[in-house]
């Protein structure tokens, strides 16, 4: 293929953002010292490089070999990028310090740097990172300070444009063609997990609503965010409520039949107690809805739904789907 030079900036857009991150996968050569190469090993030789982040060119100097990650889905490339990170945070929202329980036998000894809302740079800086990496609508503000430490790669936005952030990530790292791999992996069976959900559903693609419970707030999740883009992936269909190109909605409980659907999906990012979802379930508008009456509510895992946004992640949210609609989980 052909090799062209990594973008100079990528902009706010999903779209431009895309562009940009598979450049950063495409391959390097037209005798450009910066571009970045791909392999299934990084050397020492590949840098340093300049890669392109939301905050301007990034330089890394040499290959990175301690990395400090501020959010999880970074958290997510990282180790399936086959790196332990020395630090790192627990998921946003989360109500105590513990890791994602999927990654946790990837994470042995990596070091809780703070909560996403006020990162411990102090604790940071004395972890000797090489590599910083987190987006825009966590750490901005902090961004100047982050980079005093270690070069840091930020990406615009986390969610939606998760796979064009694996790209971000891989190229910082120098494991391109790892995340290439991974990703088409993850797509293939994507493809097929769908397949079978629609022919067990008679050739029809079902309906999939993704709803959580917050605290004092009820979201449904639209088209653009991380669970989204895999029910896509899957060939799967929305209800109307959700079938939007955006990132989600809120309703209050007088609404919660608008989250109706032929299959459900639950989570709750905090502790119920401390959101409305047993009030809601209490309710007779809730036991009218088709999804309920037909025992098709599934309760899944905030930290993959919602948080995970990455390939380990969504290879769970297929489990999920698999097992719901009652299909082999075809592969993993």
């Amino acid at each position: 293929t052909g090799k062209p030079m990594m973008p100079r900036q990528i902009t706010r857009t999903a779209g431009a953002l895309l562009a940009a991150a598979t450049l950063a996968l495409a391959t390097a050569a037209c005798g450009d010292p910066q571009a970045a190469p791909t392999g299934s090993a990084a050397t020492d030789a590949s840098f340093p490089r300049v890669i392109a982040t939301a905050k301007g060119d990034v330089t890394i100097p040499r290959k990175p070999e301690r990395i400090v990650v501020l959010d999880t889905a970074e958290l997510d490339s990282v180790t399936l990028l086959g790196v332990t990170p020395v630090g790192a945070i627990p998921p946003h929202l989360s109500d105590s310090t513990a890791f994602p329980s999927y990654l946790k036998d990837k994470l042995t000894g990596t070091v809780e740097v703070g909560t996403s809302a006020e990162p411990k740079l102090d604790l940071i800086a004395s972890l000797r990172p090489d590599l910083i990496l987190s987006n825009k609508v966590r750490h901005d503000k902090i961004y100047d300070q982050l980079s005093k430490i270690a070069p840091t790669v930020l990406t615009e936005t986390t969610g939606f444009p998760w796979k064009a952030n694996l790209a971000v990530h891989a190229t910082a790292l120098g494991r391109e063609q790892e995340a290439q791999d991974a990703v088409t992996a993850y797509e293939t069976r994507a493809k097929k997990v769908g397949e079978a959900i629609v022919a067990r559903n008679g050739g029809r693609a079902p309906t999939v609503s993704v709803t959580r419970f917050m605290a004092g707030v009820i979201r449904m999740y639209q088209k653009s965010n991380f669970s989204g883009v895999i029910l896509v992936d899957a060939g799967l269909t929305r209800p109307a409520s959700q079938n939007v190109d955006a990132f989600s909605s809120e309703i209050s409980p007088e609404l919660i039949d608008r989250a109706d659907a032929d299959a459900l999906f639950v989570t709750t990012a905090v502790a119920p107690d401390k959101t409305q979802k047993q009030a809601v379930e209490a309710s007779p508008l809730w036991s009218r809805m088709g999804a309920v009456r037909n025992g098709k509510v599934f309760p899944v895992k905030d930290e993959v739904w919602i948080s995970g946004i990455g390939v380990q992640a969504a290879h769970l949210v297929l489990d999920d789907l698999a097992a719901a609609f009652g299909v082999p989980r075809q592969g993993s």
